[in-house]
């Protein structure tokens, strides 16, 4: 080979004994350590002076002496493995490499990892034969690399569980800083010293923590162990409560403690419901068949069974005191939900998803309710229990503010506020009010389950009045000071705020509080205080509301059921209102109205549609009602005008048609008695079927300014009359009123017509 560096002279000179003979250069020192091993091994250059060589010369790379010899090494163990060197240089090499460990340039250990066996042997490195290594190599490589550990349990002792179980009792009760270390300590020396399987040892700490799932040292063990063991064992965990011939159900502490180590990340929620059963699917069929018949059972409450004999029919509609279930809807449910708690003990992902809300982990519990929402989960009153209490936690500060504004107000009346339920401090700065959109989750999550905790519905209504009314004030402050603190720049963030403010209200309104209402027997607080946040917003979102209300209702069962058991009560008491008894029954229909607005009114107004000797004793029976219901009462009026299908004229073209006849004079009759009532939508209804060219729901408005103002009017008069109308309010009382008793008495309040009511007319 040609030598770069170790050339003639170089090895001249190291001969020759010339100390100070120096390479003008730096030289890479895997080269030149190899042209210099390949000198000394033909014997260009005795061993000793290898020292002296390396002395002569700078390296490019600095290296310890630890890095020389394992270049030096490497070497020697690659020229060993040349197999077309003669004997003679594999002799010196032999010898070179013995040098090299006597004047300690290279350690043993470096020759010992690096060389073959046989040069190892021949080198007098090792004390056994060089085929007896191999064996013994193979032997090792085997057990280390393909052997399975598996540990005999009856080898394992007892003594290092016991201590293992005492260790872990006494470290949750001890909360010092240095509890984790010290314990993950002795748990890595127990396993070492009574040869306790990993694994084990990983489920005892694991059912540990979910005997005292409080205790916060755990979780600061389970990283010690790997994460994708912790799935697998819990998955076991759930396996062994699936078996059929074992009875007991999966306890809740180990629900807990998965939703922990989820919650914490030490596990992936898919990786764990991998495990559980039954599978969704499997779920959801069964589900669906129980709804189907549940369904079917509410839809036929009230209907006529056509088999029934006539004895039956006379039972049914015999006259005496009538009587009104308000819990019928309540009580159906409730046998619904035990019929469905077999349901929770065997469903696995059902027990997981109570789980996270004990441990209020929301983000995932909203991932399996989307995921489970075809089981309606909610229905159970466990899951139901749960969800509440993070709707209270999560609503708590939020109410803190609202009910301290009303404390201060009482206390000191002078307080600049917005009104009853303002949210402005004495300071006149806005008291922000930002609730998370995981609360506005947790409501359309619960969907009419809300019923269940009336205290927490009064609270939901009051914290959405105060979001909302703080996003208006906001933006008519415009200063953006919110608590003296945050700063929101720009008009435009206070719009778009309060869009945001407006829509999460909206989805609240329609998801969560209309349909909780109907489950809350005859409780009128309740509907005012849905009415308080309901007036914040425009007539045309109201209504949409309502409309989008009633065909949510056909979805869930125990809804339905509270619709048609209030339609089958409404039908029974209007069978027997009259003057009489006016009062009792007017209460009754009060009841059913708080509950179920759209239905018992919707009802009502159908059977004055078909007979109009009822306009009386409804409209005196109203008197019951809140705001809330005659706003309802508004919207179903407008629906049944513009409602398709049915001619507003008789046969002849001429007259009009009975139910408009009737509906136009029960809607005259009912604004006379009760002004109060806003007509905003109506006007904007009948202004907009003006622009269309039909103006025969005018009798409306005719029937309004008839009842309301107290002008009356004659049609088809004759021409005497008409000569008597000329004369004093005598002669035209007697030419016109035919003997009728004139009612002087108007309405105590103007009628409320909105100002731009001619420009939806006539522009």
């Amino acid at each position: 080979m040609e030598c770069l560096f170790v050339t003639e002279e170089f090895l001249r000179e190291l001969k020759g004994g010339n100390h100070s003979f120096r390479l003008p250069h730096p030289v890479p020192i895997l080269r030149f350590l190899y042209e210099l091993s390949w000198n000394l091994v033909r014997g260009e250059l005795p061993f000793q002076k290898c020292k002296a060589a390396l002395g002569s010369v700078e390296f490019v790379d600095k290296v310890s002496a630890v890095g020389l010899g394992s270049n030096f090494a490497d070497i020697i163990s690659q020229m060993a493995q040349d197999l077309t060197m003669t004997a003679e240089y594999r002799t010196r090499l032999i010898k070179l490499a013995k040098w090299l460990v006597e004047s300690a340039l290279v350690p043993l250990r470096f020759f010992q990892e690096r060389c073959e066996e046989e040069f190892l042997w021949e080198a007098e490195m090792i004390k056994i034969k060089a085929q007896d290594l191999k064996g013994k190599e193979v032997r090792l490589n085997t057990r280390l690399l393909y052997q399975q550990t598996k540990f005999n349990l009856l080898r394992e002792e007892s003594e290092g569980y016991a201590k293992l179980v005492t260790l872990l009792h006494r470290g949750s009760e001890d909360t010092t800083e240095n509890t984790s270390a010290v314990t993950i300590g002795i748990i890595k020396s127990l396993i070492g010293h009574f040869d306790l399987d990993p694994n084990r040892v990983f489920d005892i700490v694991l059912e540990c923590f979910e005997l005292q799932p409080d205790s916060n040292v755990f979780l600061e063990l389970i990283p010690i162990f790997p994460k994708s063991h912790a799935s697998q064992i819990l998955g076991f965990k759930f396996q062994y409560y699936q078996r059929i011939e074992l009875n007991s159900h999966v306890p809740c502490g180990l629900y807990k403690l998965t939703a922990l180590l989820v919650k914490e990340e030490f596990i992936d929620l898919d990786s764990i419901c991998a495990h559980l059963l039954p599978k969704d699917d499997d779920a959801f069929e069964h589900y669906n068949t129980f709804s189907a018949k549940r369904l079917d059972e509410a839809n036929k409450i009230g209907k006529i069974n056509l088999a029934a004999t006539g004895k039956d029919l006379m039972d049914d509609e015999k006259q005496g005191d009538v009587t009104v279930d308000l819990f019928a809807a309540l009580d159906m449910e409730a046998e619904a939900v035990a019929q469905r708690f077999s349901e929770l003990e065997n469903n696995q992902t059902l027990g997981l998803l109570t789980g996270f809300l004990s441990v209020d982990d929301w983000n995932h519990a909203h991932i399996l309710f989307e995921r489970l929402s075809p089981l309606n989960p909610v229905a159970h009153t466990q899951i139901c229990n749960g969800l509440l209490r993070l709707i209270e936690k999560s609503v708590s500060s939020a109410y803190n503010i609202i009910r301290q504004t009303r404390v201060r107000r009482s206390v000191s009346p002078g307080i600049a506020s917005i009104d009853a339920m303002g949210v402005t401090s004495s300071s006149g700065h806005v008291s922000f009010i930002d609730l998370p959109k995981e609360f506005f989750q947790m409501l359309v999550t619960v969907g009419p389950y809300l019923y269940r905790d009336t205290l927490l519905l009064h609270k939901v209504c009051r914290v959405l009045r105060g979001y909302y009314m703080s996003a208006l004030e906001l933006l008519d402050s415009g200063d953006g000071a919110l608590n003296g603190e945050l700063l929101i720049p720009g008009k435009r963030v206070h719009r778009l705020h309060l869009r945001e403010a407006r829509s999460r209200v909206e989805e609240a309104l329609g998801a969560c509080l209309l349909p909780s209402l109907q489950l809350v027997p005859a409780n009128p607080a309740v509907g005012q205080e849905i009415w308080e946040v309901m007036n914040l917003l425009p007539y045309e979102v109201r209504y949409r509301l309502y409309g989008e209300w009633e065909k949510d209702d056909e979805r869930n069962p125990v809804v339905l059921a509270a619709r048609q058991t209030a339609k089958l009560d409404t039908r029974r008491i209007l069978k027997r209102l009259a003057k009489e008894n006016l009062k009792p029954l007017g209460r009754m229909v009060a009841k059913l109205a708080h509950a179920n607005p759209m239905t018992v009114l919707r009802t009502i107004v159908h059977q004055i549609e078909s007979y109009r000797d009822m306009i009386s004793p409804v409209v005196d029976a109203f008197k019951y009602l809140t705001q809330l219901e005659y706003d309802i009462l508004e919207h179903v009026v407008i629906e049944r005008l513009a409602q398709g299908g049915r001619d507003k004229l008789k046969d002849d073209g001429l007259n009009l048609s009975d139910w408009l006849q009737s509906l136009a004079s029960f809607w005259g009759h009912l604004c006379k008695k009760y002004p109060s009532m806003e007509l905003r939508g109506l006007f904007q209804y009948l202004g907009n079927q003006l622009k269309k060219g039909q103006g025969i729901e005018l009798v409306v408005l005719q029937e309004l300014v008839q009842q309301m103002a107290n002008v009356q009017y004659t049609e088809n008069l004759t021409e005497e009359q008409l000569d008597a109308m000329a004369g004093s309010e005598t002669l035209r009382y007697q030419a016109t009123s035919f003997g009728v008793t004139r009612n002087n008495k108007v309405s105590m309040l103007p009628l409320s017509v909105p100002s731009n009511f001619s420009k939806l007319c006539f522009n």
